[in-house]
């Protein structure tokens, strides 16, 4: 009897002799993958800053300089791309959308909050229809980005309060929010029709047109703020997403939390909704998240794979979309899905227990 126990542990502990260095290995990769993605988020948000003050001395230089390498690039790839700032600017946004959606969407998907993410988007959208009838009735030359803010804010705050104080289900505020938010945008546009010649479209699928140099200096500074909120609560809001209860019992401010991930989560839609527009933005919330939760063993890494498929996802569906002139949201959607698809024959169909330990 004693044999077989010391026969059984020696195994045990060749198992995981076994397994360490495929650990190792992973974490290793992880670790790439994730310095990969700040060198190029923090070269995209460098870009963003460098256009914006390109006009000072030193600034010019390096601004020429950046221009220089895009041609190269256009030459070594045959393309007609990279030389143009406007380009550099859409890929900025979507670097960036690739880092902050997978981020607040890791805790939304485990909560089980991943309809916000669309509801948010809709209000966002009438926050645009809102900018747009102010600017055909006044000629005001404002930013509809900065109006879709404080209306998805706002109606992020709506959320949260109705369901905090309301008797109905969880998502029935959440769908009367999706439902109305969508509803004044569409009477707002239809009402002032032929008034603007904002592209609304490219609101709602997603254009790389879209994006103007205000759009992507509040994409930089909202995905700061982003980064930060989330670095600077990780331990309460991984304490609430896995046991809320237990949270409030300790004392926790779990509503003041709450209130700061919905908002977090609009900031995020409103930013990206240029490259991926309102009906396709809760997608980057969402499939990058259930994608890294097929592979991923632990909550942390959960957080980690997300955000390098979200870059994934970015990066081949930019390519996708320059090189075929399709929509560059639907072109991110589907490499999204392409990457989660991978991951699920990849895991064997199986989905692992996450662990919320790093």
């Amino acid at each position: 009897m004693s044999g077989e126990s010391q026969t059984d542990g020696d195994r045990s502990r060749r198992n995981r002799d076994i397994s360490r260095p495929d650990r190792g290995l992973r974490r290793t990769a992880e670790l790439v993958g994730l310095g990969v993605t700040a060198v190029v988020a923090a070269a995209m948000l460098g870009f963003v800053l460098l256009y914006w003050a390109r006009d000072l001395p030193v600034a010019s230089d390096l601004y020429a300089a950046f221009r220089s390498f895009g041609r190269g690039m256009d030459a070594a790839f045959g393309t007609n791309v990279f030389r143009h700032p406007i380009m550099w600017q859409s890929m900025a946004v979507g670097v960036l959308v690739g880092v902050v959606a997978p981020l607040v969407g890791s805790f939304l998907v485990h909560r089980e909050m991943a309809l916000i993410g669309e509801t948010l988007a809709h209000t966002a959208f009438a926050g645009v229809a809102i900018g747009i009838l102010v600017t055909a009735s006044t000629g005001w030359n404002g930013s509809l980005l900065l109006v879709a803010l404080v209306v998805g804010v706002l109606g992020a705050l709506a959320v949260q309060w109705l369901t905090e104080r309301t008797d109905a289900y969880g998502d029935v505020p959440i769908a009367i929010m999706l439902s109305g938010s969508f509803a004044v945008g569409t009477l707002i546009v239809s009402y002032g029709d032929g008034l603007t010649g904002v592209n609304v479209q490219g609101y709602l699928f997603g254009n790389l047109a879209v994006v103007t140099p205000e759009g992507a200096r509040l994409m930089g500074a909202l995905s700061l703020l982003v980064v930060a909120g989330v670095a600077l609560t990780y331990k309460q809001l991984l304490f609430i997403t896995f046991d809320e209860q237990a949270a409030r019992v300790a004392q926790l401010n779990v509503t003041g939390y709450n209130t700061l991930l919905v908002v977090l989560t609009a900031v995020v839609v409103v930013g990206a909704m240029q490259v991926l527009g309102v009906i396709l933005v809760a997608a980057m919330l969402v499939v990058p998240v259930a994608a890294a939760s097929q592979v991923a063993r632990s909550f942390r890494e959960t957080v980690y794979l997300a955000v390098i498929f979200g870059q994934l996802s970015v990066a081949g569906g930019f390519a996708v979309s320059i090189g075929l002139g399709l929509p560059s949201g639907g072109s991110i959607v589907v490499t999204a899905i392409a990457v989660y698809l991978a991951t699920v024959v990849g895991s064997g169909f199986s989905v692992r227990a996450i662990s919320s330990h790093g």
